[in-house]
């Protein structure tokens, strides 16, 4: 939790600063988003090596070797100025445009989660997961104003300032690694959490993997980094405006998430999945066409109060449908394609960005998720998790 806790504070400051930074470095809106691009494809890449081969390493060693990756990712960002240069930094690191994790840290943490509780505690113990994320990366959006202070206390430039604010983001990785050295966590060599390359449960978890990479395409859209951009250059807000227009997003995502175990226990996992993000959705879509920033910002703190509320559900969901010892390769095989899909809204957008600062990327962002909401719900509802399964009659069981 407090490790979650922790990437959350860099990565909500990260995705909002990250875009001001490369757009007053001079690097145009096609270039800023293929950095993201770069981002998404490399948490995508790392995290399928993490969770296929993971199994033949300790779950501390995992931990340790993401931590490193972050620290050198950090320092990399903090020294280094040339495009390509970045590029290839933001494909081997962690760097993450989201305040959502992203990251390749996440099968193993979500495995290692899965052991500690039964499952009827799961979904509950996610949202506390995810809360901890969110609300922290509440507070580092907030923060992103630190750097231009500084630079007009201490006579630097702006650009320069925020550079080297991501040896803040290097710091966090060396912190993660002595929480990561405090844990205590029964390695994969033959004890009873031993993990293992996904065969059982291979033909579920490839349908929600492919479910879950059109919601993410459509979410790649509309990630922190991105919004950030838009608000810029639709409305020209300034980058302290921004941070904490981003902290009340965050905040709203975090209170929503503590009703996500609530609500699943009332209505089932997909069905809480889908009927927050559809009016999510909706309510992104009004946001694009809105005349003026504060309308356009109100309804973008309705859609972040929804949209986050799958989130706990769906890595419940997930983790339900397949045995223990597959839970880390599940996680990455379905976190993968995310990262993928993700990915490849990103250059799209810097090439909508380019011709226009209307709305399109969170329409067409928000259209795709609607769709993935209803080939989910005509997938997935009529199989509910065991522990739901469970609760119903002999006759609807069977």
């Amino acid at each position: 939790m407090l490790a979650r806790a922790l990437r959350g504070t860099v990565d909500g400051f990260v995705s909002v600063m990250l875009a001001s930074y490369l757009n007053s470095a001079g690097y145009t809106p096609v270039e800023i988003s293929a950095l993201v691009t770069a981002t998404l494809l490399g948490s995508a890449a790392l995290s399928l090596l993490m969770g296929l081969l993971g199994y033949r390493f300790s779950r501390r060693h995992l931990l340790f070797f993401s931590a490193g990756l972050m620290l050198l990712t950090g320092l990399g960002f903090a020294f280094v100025t040339n495009f390509w240069v970045l590029m290839v930094i933001s494909v081997i690191g962690t760097l993450n445009p989201s305040s959502n994790d992203v990251s390749v840290f996440l099968p193993t943490e979500q495995s290692l989660l899965s052991d500690t509780v039964d499952a009827k505690e799961r979904t509950a113990l996610f949202a506390r997961y995810n809360v901890a994320g969110v609300l922290s990366a509440a507070f580092g959006a907030l923060g992103v104003g630190v750097p231009v202070y500084l630079a007009r206390s201490a006579g630097w430039s702006q650009v320069d300032a925020q550079r080297l604010s991501f040896l803040v983001y290097a710091g966090a990785g060396l912190l993660l690694f002595a929480l990561y050295a405090r844990l205590t966590i029964e390695d994969a060599e033959g004890g009873p959490t031993r993990t293992a390359p996904l065969k059982k449960a291979r033909r579920a978890v490839i349908k929600l993997a492919a479910l879950f990479s059109i919601d993410a395409f459509g979410g790649g859209f509309l990630v922190h980094a991105l919004i950030a951009l838009w608000l810029f250059r639709r409305f020209g807000l300034d980058i302290e405006t921004t941070g904490s227009i981003f902290f009340g997003f965050n905040v709203m995502s975090a209170l929503s998430q503590f009703l996500s175990p609530i609500v699943a226990r009332r209505v089932g996992l997909i069905n809480t999945i889908v009927f927050t993000q559809v009016p999510a959705n909706v309510t992104m879509i009004l946001a694009a066409i809105a005349p003026t920033a504060p309308i356009a910002v109100a309804l973008l703190m309705v859609r972040m109060f929804l949209n986050q509320m799958d989130q706990p559900a769906r890595q419940s969901y997930t983790m339900a449908v397949v045995p223990p010892e597959e839970r880390a390769a599940a996680a990455s095989v379905t976190h993968v394609p995310r990262g993928l899909a993700a990915a490849l809204a990103p250059l799209i957008v810097g090439a909508l960005l380019t011709v226009s600062s209307f709305g399109w990327p969170l329409i067409v962002g928000s259209s795709v998720k609607l769709f993935y909401n209803a080939l989910l719900l005509w997938q997935f509802r009529a199989h509910p998790a065991p522990e739901e399964a469970d609760q119903r009659t002999p006759t609807a069981a069977r």
